[in-house]
């Protein structure tokens, strides 16, 4: 039974299941009209062509659409464990790394630097600097098209 906690993957449903039953019932349509014409007449017709054509278009699209409905739920599922394993990971990982006893056994997350790790560095906000600074010291105003001599 499915765990009820968990949200339950995005998977195809009404929508192309309508779609694909929409199709069978066209071809099915299809071929009974050819059958019937053919049952009927002995040389063929133009009415024989249509059904026939129709019969065969309608039957292809209920195959694809019924293919790419299948693609789309076994994608659906192989979606769900990708994100389900990749939780699991960054869950052990973050449990691995709280309960570590060193630090060279799991590569810490990083943290926000405190108030006393910024004491040597000098934080200047980009509104305060000057243009020049922060062009990385170039002046966007003086790029005038010299004479060539």
């Amino acid at each position: 039974m499915a765990d009820s906690s968990r949200p339950q993957p995005y998977q195809p449903g009404a929508v192309s299941l309508f779609f694909v039953a929409k199709a069978g019932v066209f071809a099915a349509g299809f071929w009974a009209w050819l059958l019937v014409l053919v049952l009927r007449t002995d040389s063929a017709t133009g009415l024989q062509v249509l059904a026939a054509t129709g019969a065969i278009t309608t039957t292809l699209v209920a195959v694809l659409l019924g293919a790419r409905m299948a693609l789309q739920h076994n994608a659906a599922i192989r979606h769900a464990e990708v994100k389900k394993l990749l939780v699991d990971i960054s869950w052990n990982a973050f449990a691995a790394a709280g309960n570590a006893e060193t630090q060279g056994k799991v590569v810490p997350f990083p943290t926000v630097p405190g108030d006393g790790e910024w004491a040597g560095a000098e934080r200047v906000s980009v509104l305060d600097r000057g243009v020049s600074e922060r062009n990385g010291g170039r002046d966007r105003g003086d790029r005038r098209r010299q004479p060539r001599s």
